[in-house]
């Protein structure tokens, strides 16, 4: 059984709730495996020396795992390929790559340490000494080990090399070497660089008997472990220590170099090799190094150029491509957006429906309660008031007449007629209270009816006039306008009777396109402002306003009562 509109509006929306929308979302770990398996193409590819390929797929590699939001793997990819760019000469490219690793590593102090050795050894390439040792004093804070604290400080102490400042260099070089007694035996490369780069600043600050028995000792160390790409640096170290007291000696060992340079393909060791040998030798030899190290120059300044346009290319490609991918997202997501939007109108608007169904249903039965609620009042009313003319009229005129038969002979003539003219008043009252509570004929008898109506009030005492009641076409005036119409000039002329004592009655009609217009005026004894919602004006005035019309009661006590009524047609 439907009770409750509400209650079945809330088993609607419990309904629509209760819907179950899963989905298993597999595309993260496929993204994962696929940003894996590029950072491994890109391994490849560099243990090959494939630079570009490397590079590229470092790329590809780091915004796949942007889209997973994998800080380490993003900060990895991108020291990588700064590593690369350095490699192949563009430090001002690299710096830009390490700057973007820099908001993913700001909690890994290993990749922190990592990024600012990379900042000291770009800026050291650029000559710019006093940035690069803050970045290697950075980098040396990240350090956790004494052992990881060594390359640091020798990169800060090769470039107090470079600015001159050999007591500096001198100071750090020989602190790694006595503090770490592991150092000592056996050789590794970090010790060999070490020994090297503290003879080569003995040899600058004049030391050369000291400074020439390291580097000799980390020359002959470094090829009893094959150290090669070690040896082209104390080759060169060698050369310039000679240059100025034996240049034989300063070619052999810049010979040396260049020959390790040439098969590790380290161009600019092979052109610092080149140019002792350019300075050392003053015979037609001088022509031949200096071709070949404008050749190498040249050829290296035009592969560094193509490597640093093929990097910038390929991150301003993917940074296109990952803008063309942003949009597409955007525009995707607006169109999920307002498809979510139209299916919340449709749901909104089905709700809208069934909200409005039971808002008709409830008004139609609360409408329908009402209405049964005002036939049952005037019923009641109408009940009520035949009940108080019988009580006030018909049974006093009833009584009287019993009272006449009893207390009067009845054989007599004028008794008999006296006793059928109360009869006779009494048969018209009973009529009249008849027609005052019998259904009201809105047919082609309305107008009849109505002026019977009225008329019914004449008396003796009490004359009604009725005026142009014809004018109005009551055709077109709908049915309860007409019993609103009847009932409450039923009603006035009631009011007439039993209060007002009036001698004269007028009640004219007047009608227009849009309105009737009814007055009525007696000049009777009136009445206070106080009494007009009583005596039945209230339930006038309702039946009025009910067919959205106007009714406006003018008295005053002996100066008559007036009426003014306006309805619609």
């Amino acid at each position: 059984m439907l009770r409750s509109p509400i209650f079945c509006l809330f088993i609607f929306l419990l309904f629509l709730s209760c819907k179950d929308e899963s989905t298993v979302d597999i595309k993260p770990n496929l993204n994962k495996k696929e940003a894996s398996l590029l950072q491994e193409k890109a391994i490849s590819h560099f243990q090959k020396s494939n630079f570009n390929s490397s590079f590229y797929n470092f790329n590809k590699s780091k915004i796949a795992f942007e889209k997973l939001k994998d800080s380490s793997n993003i900060a990895f990819n991108l020291i990588q390929m700064a590593y690369i760019q350095q490699m192949n000469g563009d430090y001002y490219g690299s710096k830009e790559t390490l700057t973007e690793a820099l908001p993913y590593i700001r909690k890994d102090e290993n990749y922190l340490a990592a990024v600012n050795n990379f900042f000291g050894i770009a800026d050291k390439e650029l000559s710019l000494y006093d940035d690069a040792i803050y970045y290697y004093s950075e980098a040396l804070k990240g350090a956790k080990d004494k052992s990881s604290k060594q390359a640091p400080l020798n990169n800060i102490a090769v470039v107090y090399i470079q600015q001159k400042k050999y007591d500096k260099a001198i100071k750090i070089l020989e602190s790694i070497l006595n503090k770490n007694a592991s150092l000592a035996e056996p050789p590794t490369k970090r010790k060999l660089r070490i020994l090297d780069n503290l003879g080569f600043a003995y040899f600058k600050k004049g030391m050369n008997k000291k400074g020439l028995a390291l580097m000799l000792k980390s020359l002959t160390l470094r090829n009893q472990t094959e150290d090669l790409y070690g040896s082209i640096e104390s080759c060169l170290h060698l050369a310039e220590y000679y240059s100025k007291t034996n240049s034989k000696k300063s070619n052999e060992y810049a010979q040396l170099a260049y020959q390790n340079a040439t098969k590790l393909n380290s161009v600019d060791e092979r052109l610092e090799a080149l140019s002792f040998l350019m300075t050392n030798t003053s015979d037609s030899k001088n022509t031949k190094y200096a071709e070949k190290f404008i050749s190498v120059n040249d050829s290296i300044i035009k592969i560094r150029n193509n490597f640093k346009n093929k990097f910038a290319k390929i991150k301003y490609d993917s940074k296109k491509e990952k803008d063309e991918n942003q949009k597409l997202r955007l525009e995707k997501a607006e169109n999920l957006l307002s498809l979510q939007e139209a299916k919340y109108q449709r749901i909104l608007f089905v709700f809208g429906i069934i909200a409005l169904f039971f808002v008709l249903i409830y008004s139609r039965k609360y409408y329908r309660n009402r209405n049964r609620i005002e036939k049952i009042k005037t019923a009641y009313d109408t009940e009520t008031r035949i009940a108080k003319d019988i009580h006030d009229e018909l049974a006093n005129d009833v009584f009287h007449a019993i009272t006449f038969t009893q207390t009067q002979p009845l054989t007599s003539d004028s008794t008999k007629e006296t006793l059928i003219q109360k009869l006779d008043q009494i048969y018209i009252r009973v009529r009249g209270i008849s027609r005052e509570n019998n259904d009201i004929d809105t047919g082609v008898n309305y107008l009849q009816n109505l002026k019977e109506m009225l008329s019914t009030y004449n008396s003796g005492t009490t004359n009604v006039i009725i005026n142009s009641i014809e004018k109005v076409t009551w055709d077109t005036v709908d049915e309860i306008k007409k019993i609103t119409i009847y009932r409450v000039l039923q009603e006035l002329m009631v009011n007439m009777k039993k209060h007002s004592d009036a001698s004269r009655v007028v009640v004219k009609f007047d009608s227009n396109q849009k309105t009737i217009n009814i007055d009525y005026v007696d000049d009777g004894k009136g009445s206070t402002r106080e009494k007009i919602n009583k005596n039945g004006l209230q339930n006038m005035e309702n039946r009025i306003l009910a067919i959205k019309g106007s009714i406006i009661f003018d008295t005053e006590p002996e100066k008559g009562f007036k009426v003014k009524i306006t309805l619609p047609k």
